[in-house]
């Protein structure tokens, strides 16, 4: 026998070991007409390259998944992006979701809350509550998941520039509820570095960003051990106008970057590498958009075996939300937008995600209302347990289309990681307006392709219905909301007890100052009702703020 047999014969050993240590779902795997499907497919001689570089799922470098079984095992965790309005409307959003099968919520914060500012800041005024649920202190949180068992749901906070203020409201309510924080599940998007790349939302400058989500990773790898800490989303690089292969380029570059901070800060690589997690855009073009989650994994693995030493399985797996493309949504014939996201959802499971978020038909119109955050939520469910692409592993793995296109998307990514360190690494790009540059030619590029009719858009610039009127309910915020949450932290500030929310905010000014961890201040600022606002602004005064160099 061969060497290269031999070293196929103990991966395939290995794998069925693994596999028969999980136990499978009790559903029937078997085709709809009866036919009998194999856990997974692979050749019977493969050559090197197949070994090397698809191997099995949960095997290095991961192409084909991190999860030995996949969703025979365990289904994707099926979250909707939510939160509108009050905390207790939120609230009530929440517990319906749950109600009709969702399996873990992920919070929509608005502008105000996203920026920084409390709802009755003068420059709130208009937003609170618009594109999400605003949320200023501790009370609201209490209010926003209340009788929601922070336990048993896991959370995912979409939350960026002020995210260690949100994390330690979720942690003192935690707390208040007797949940010890290493029971704590979910995910803290908390990704700054793409904030200053696309989506436009930070407080302070890079470098005083990064010392707060190394401040954050220290507390909560050593306090938190199922939470992810950071996800790391290229989903906004992507609703900017980027490529997929800008979009996995510039991400993983991000989370490199976060390592590299976490190591200089004296972390250890296996000690918070597995709670990093990645949150990627699922576009429209179908076969892409796998292989990109394809080679995400291989890209990440490799690069943290190889360059930075991890040694742990966990450390080197690619663990990812996938969100479907808002940008590839139409305000005309919004009925579309319903199979656009089942493609798009296909693709991600087909990928290999392990949480989903399904858009609802009518984002380009408003918020989700209730009915159509419903007919998304059922999009995943549909996908789950009716189109059989979960009953086998990696059902593409092997194609020759799918595993080319996986090549070209890691090669075009790892001369983006050349130009990158070229351009000074990441701050510097971003700094410089690197970043910022690629991704709006690329948005050029692609908008000239619409407008030139060599892309068709149904609906847009294809298939146009004329006078069409749009027939669906739209959730409407009422200005009342904004009213209603003016008073209530009124209320708040009249009701506690001034001297100790002054002495925690000059806590939190004092660790800024000395380089203490910021974190266990800002937890007994939430604790004292300090508000979102009031805590943001003594951080500036240490940390200040950042204006973007002009870009053309």
């Amino acid at each position: 026998m061969n060497k290269r047999k031999e070293k196929f014969l103990r991966k395939e050993k290995q794998w069925k070991e693994s596999v028969d240590s999980f136990p499978e779902r009790d559903y029937n795997f078997n085709s709809i007409s009866g036919g009998k499907l194999e856990k997974l497919y692979y050749p019977d001689n493969p050559d090197d390259e197949y070994i090397d570089k698809l191997g099995f799922p949960g095997q290095y470098p991961y192409t084909r998944g991190v999860h030995a079984n996949m969703y025979r095992g365990k289904l994707w965790t099926m979250r909707q992006f939510s939160g509108y309005g009050s905390p207790e409307e939120s609230n009530k959003r929440y517990h319906y979701l749950l109600s009709q099968g969702q399996t873990g919520l992920s919070i929509a914060y608005d502008m105000p809350t996203l920026m920084g500012y409390d709802p009755d800041h003068p420059i709130s005024n208009g937003e609170v509550g618009k594109c999400g649920v605003s949320v200023a202190n501790l009370n609201d949180m209490e209010v926003l998941l209340k009788n929601i068992d922070l336990s048993k749901v896991s959370i995912s906070q979409t939350i960026n520039g002020p995210a260690i203020i949100l994390l330690a409201f979720y942690i003192a309510l935690a707390e208040k509820q007797g949940v010890p924080l290493s029971a704590l599940r979910g995910t803290l998007q908390n990704d700054i570095l793409k904030e200053f790349t696309a989506q436009k939302e930070w407080i302070f400058p890079p470098v005083p960003s990064m010392r707060i989500i190394t401040d954050m990773l220290s507390f909560c790898t050593e306090n938190m051990s199922q939470y992810n800490t950071i996800s790391i989303s290229g989903y906004h690089i992507r609703e900017a106008g980027s490529t997929a292969a800008q979009e996995l380029a510039f991400t993983l570059a991000d989370g490199f970057t976060y390592i590299e901070y976490a190591l200089e800060a004296g972390l250890k690589i296996d000690d918070f590498a597995p709670r990093l997690s990645f949150f990627f855009n699922s576009h429209l073009d179908f076969f892409e958009e796998i292989a990109k989650f394809r080679a995400a994994r291989r890209i990440w693995a490799k690069h943290l075996k190889e360059k930075y030493g991890a040694k742990k399985e966990s450390s080197l797996k690619l663990r990812f939300h996938a969100q479907t493309a808002g940008c590839s949504l139409t305000a005309q014939q919004p009925e579309n937008n319903i199979s656009r996201t089942a493609f798009q959802g296909i693709a991600a499971v087909l990928g290999g995600a392990q949480s989903l978020h399904t858009n609802s038909m009518d984002e380009t119109l408003a918020l989700p209302s209730e009915k159509a955050a419903e007919i998304a939520l059922r999009t995943q469910q549909l996908i789950a347990y009716e189109t059989g692409v979960a009953n086998v592993a990696d059902p593409l793995g092997g194609s020759w289309f799918v595993e080319s296109l996986t090549d070209q998307l890691e090669k075009e990514a790892e001369e983006y990681f050349e130009e990158i360190e070229k351009n000074g690494g990441v701050i510097q790009a971003i700094e410089d307006g690197y970043f910022q540059r690629e991704i709006a030619k690329s948005a050029e590029d692609y908008q000239r392709l619409i407008d030139e009719k060599q892309l068709y858009i149904v609906g847009v610039n294809r298939f146009i219905k004329n006078n069409e009127n749009i027939d669906i309910p739209i959730l409407e915020i009422g200005a009342e909301i904004e009213d209603d949450r003016v008073q209530s932290i009124n209320k708040l500030r009249s009701n506690r007890d001034e001297e100790i929310v002054q002495q925690s905010l000059n806590m939190i000014q004092e660790c800024c100052r000395n380089g203490d961890n910021i974190m266990p201040s800002i937890i007994k600022a939430a604790k004292a009702y300090a508000t979102l606002g009031e805590i943001v602004a003594v951080m500036k005064v240490e940390f200040g703020e950042w204006q973007e160099a002009t870009v053309f």
